[in-house]
C-alpha cells in the first residue's frame, strides 16, 4: 500500500468503532439482502426441532444473561 494513502488502520480506536457501527447500521437497513445459507437454515431447523422435543433444554433470556455476565465479568 502507498504510504501516503490513508488507511482504516490509521484511524483512532473511536473512529474505528464508529466505522464499524456505521457499517453495521448500513447492513441492518436491508436485512433481506443479507444471505442466509442452507447450512444456517438447517442448523436453525435442527435447533428448533430439538427445542420442540425438549422444551426444558432451552434457557430463559435471564439465565443466558447471567451466564454471559459470570463468564465475562460484567
Amino acid at each position: 500500500m502507498n504510504p501516503t494513502t490513508p488507511s482504516i488502520f490509521d484511524l483512532s480506536l473511536s473512529e474505528k468503532l464508529q466505522l464499524v457501527q456505521d457499517l453495521w447500521d448500513d447492513v441492518a437497513a436491508t436485512p433481506e439482502a443479507v444471505p442466509v445459507y442452507d447450512w444456517q437454515k438447517q442448523e436453525l431447523a435442527r435447533r428448533k426441532a430439538n427445542l420442540l422435543k425438549n422444551p426444558a433444554s432451552g434457557l430463559s433470556w435471564e439465565e443466558v444473561k447471567r451466564r454471559v455476565r459470570s463468564r465475562f465479568g460484567r
